[in-house]
């Protein structure tokens, strides 16, 4: 049965209604910025592709993963990975896509619109759709740069509160939102995590720190594992204790502990 965004995307040249949920999703959130690079989980039959290349434009990178095969599209800033991103091979071949080695953090977005196949039982399609909703994690956690941001739906259920918490210990911030173009009888949800956070300290950590240099505003700067720390009442060249306040995705505050 047709609706308003199947009729508008047959009109507008996309590959499906859902393109319409990342649209919304980018509006509301602030996703998809020029020159990003995105990675899309779940991406046939290739819609929130298109989207995703219109909005990052022809310096970005757009890669999408789906067992299924995906056309190609006209974009010359989308490549496609055919796989299960649980398998080595497909974390593999998505990384080669990427240019990153094995290691590196190389993505600004990951999105994932990944469903399982509906049985009609509720709570075992709920529970399948956290189960994938937590490989796009795990996948999203792999490759985000620090500062990142993951999408990924979820069906609303008793597991879907677990979930998010997980993810917000990794991200700055995590909401759930329904785009317009969902469904009305559907009971899924987007999480937007906004702000990957991979530091090597948390709020209130006690740490010795040595200060290496002097930040514009007079605080002295030290590093863990390439991670920068302002430290307020700090001099460079000293060695100090202190407690670490707020942590963002690429530094952190701390208090001077020993005067």
């Amino acid at each position: 049965m047709s609706d308003e965004y199947y009729n508008k995307a047959k009109q507008q040249g996309y590959r499906a209604r859902s393109a319409y949920k990342l649209q919304q999703l980018d509006d509301e959130a602030d996703l998809l910025s020029r020159g990003d690079t995105v990675v899309d989980l779940g991406a046939a039959p290739g819609g929130w592709l298109q989207v995703a290349a219109e909005r990052v434009g022809p310096d970005g990178r757009v890669v999408g993963v789906d067992f299924q095969r995906i056309d190609d599209l006209e974009h010359d800033t989308v490549e496609t990975v055919r796989g299960d991103m649980t398998e080595d091979r497909t974390r593999y071949y998505l990384r080669k896509a990427l240019g990153a080695e094995e290691d590196e953090h190389v993505v600004d977005v990951v999105v994932s619109d990944m469903a399982p196949n509906m049985s009609g039982e509720y709570s075992l399609d709920h529970a399948r759709s956290i189960h994938l909703a937590r490989q796009a994690f795990d996948t999203a956690l792999e490759l985000l740069k620090p500062g990142g941001d993951f999408v990924v739906k979820v069906f609303d259920g008793p597991d879907l509160a677990d979930f998010r918490a997980a993810v917000g210990e990794e991200f700055q911030y995590v909401r759930a939102y329904t785009p317009e173009a969902s469904r009305k009888q559907s009971s899924e949800r987007y999480l937007i995590a906004k702000g990957r956070t991979d530091a090597p300290v948390a709020e209130g950590d006690e740490v010795e720190l040595e200060i290496t240099d002097t930040g514009d505003e007079g605080d002295g700067i030290a590093r863990i594992d390439g991670f920068t720390v302002f430290v307020s009442d700090a001099a460079e060249g000293e060695t100090v204790r202190a407690r670490v306040g707020d942590v963002k995705p690429r530094f952190a505050f701390a208090e001077r502990l020993d005067g």
